[in-house]
């Protein structure tokens, strides 16, 4: 009688894998889009980095960098809620140029008194972009007309408009300095300067090797504090799905992800730190994309929007009043497009015919190459800017190369739909 056992089964690859791998696995495969973006936006500026021979991430280039493309990023912000809420809006260009001519001749050829003041110019062209978004949002909110042709319209009016304030082609401008800084002013430092390498001066008095290194602290403390608290609330965050009882990334994967922001983040303070500090308007970005992370993910109105967006019937049954919610977007779009359009104006110095003019489709890609659906109902604020600084590397770094503008736009066209097929293809296969 033969006392050999049979031989046990081969273990299939599936039942090879940890459980624990399992988990690490679905976590980044679930994740592949939010990981992607971030991993493509440094693939993408380290490509450049290297094609223009250091120039992409040198302190003055950054600055410039932040500062063009700033007003996209703040109305990818307005555009995300759109799109996540079903609809499109192709204005907010020509909104933008249209407040910029409005405040240029505010400040400089009508002369208004009191209300030629930046500050309060500002405040009413804000005031007259939520108008703009409450008229166009009313035909979409309540009387149901698409929301593609109404803002199409506006495109036209609204271009017409800034070229009717302007002469039909010509320039109102210098505007003030002190509405100038919105948009090329630096933060001051508070704290001050810490000198890390001294220049080297002769008899003379005269500098003759380098110019010294200085930090701007205030920056260096304002980039710490930053990194600090999306370390802190990522971690928060985490801890409150598993205290739910839902699942969360695997802590490794999660460290890394955090490390890997943190040190990007931390690379490009300092990086501003060595030139004038922080850009004020990197400040104001700042702001309203925190801001739109909390009123997203932490307000019902936030919750509201990506219901409407997902299934307005059911949103609809649910007891949300979708009319008065689209019109609060649209009214929300109008107002960050004429702060776009006031940026844009800032940098320029003075209003132009062809401000604003195509950035429409630099917004929509953003968001689009964000993540966001055009289906509605999907989309991240994270996401929206992380397409922002995409599109904007890619410009700043195929300018700096040479690259002539036709060839630009066809390659941010293969990106766009490059982003797209990826995400459908994903939704696709799941």
């Amino acid at each position: 009688m033969s006392t050999d056992s049979a031989p046990a089964p081969k273990s299939t690859v599936a039942e090879d894998v940890q459980p624990g791998q399992r988990v690490a696995v679905s976590a980044l495969v679930n994740n592949l889009r939010d990981y992607g973006l971030v991993l493509a936006l440094i693939a993408i500026m380290i490509f450049f980095q290297f094609t223009t021979s250091g120039t992409l991430f040198k302190p003055v280039n950054l600055s410039n960098l932040v500062q063009q493309n700033s007003f996209i990023i703040v109305m990818a912000l307005g555009m995300l809620l759109v799109i996540v809420a079903g609809h499109i809006d192709l204005s907010v260009g020509s909104v933008a140029g249209f407040i910029g001519a409005l405040a240029a001749n505010m400040m400089v050829t009508w002369q208004l008194g009191l209300l030629s003041n930046p500050l309060a110019v500002s405040l009413v062209c804000l005031l007259i972009g939520g108008a703009i978004g409450a008229a166009q949002g009313y035909w979409i909110a309540y009387h149901r007309i698409p929301s593609f042709i109404v803002t199409l319209a506006g495109m036209l009016m609204f271009r017409g408009m800034c070229q009717a304030l302007l002469g039909g082609g010509s320039s109102v401008g210098p505007l003030p300095d002190s509405f100038k800084a919105l948009s090329s002013g630096f933060i001051p430092d508070i704290i001050g300067p810490l000198t890390l390498v001294e220049p080297i001066v002769n008899a003379a008095g005269k500098t003759v090797v380098g110019s010294g290194l200085s930090l701007h602290m205030t920056t260096m403390v304002i980039g710490i504090i930053a990194v600090v608290a999306y370390a802190y609330f990522g971690l928060a965050a985490r801890r409150t799905r598993e205290r739910h009882g839902y699942e969360a990334e695997p802590f490794a994967l999660f460290a890394i992800k955090t490390l890997v922001v943190s040190a990007l983040v931390l690379f490009l303070v300092f990086q501003f730190a060595t030139y004038r500090g922080l850009p004020i308007v990197l400040m104001v970005m700042a702001v309203l994309i925190a801001l739109f992370i909390f009123v997203t993910k932490k307000m019902t109105i936030g919750r509201r929007i990506y219901a409407m967006g997902g299934n307005a019937k059911a949103a609809q049954l649910s007891g949300i009043k979708t009319d008065r919610l689209t019109l609060m977007v649209f009214i929300n779009m109008g107002v960050l497009s004429a702060l776009g359009g006031l940026i844009i104006a800032a940098r320029l110095g003075q209003a132009v015919p062809a401000a604003g003019l195509g950035s429409e489709l630099d917004v929509i890609a953003a968001v689009f190459i964000g993540g966001a659906s055009a289906m509605g109902g999907v989309g991240q604020v994270m996401g929206s800017v992380v397409g922002g600084f995409i599109m904007g590397v890619m410009n700043n770094g195929m300018s700096i190369m040479g690259v002539n503008v036709d060839w630009q736009q066809v390659v941010k066209g293969l990106v766009l739909l490059g982003a797209v097929v990826f995400d459908v293809y994903n939704k696709n296969k799941a």
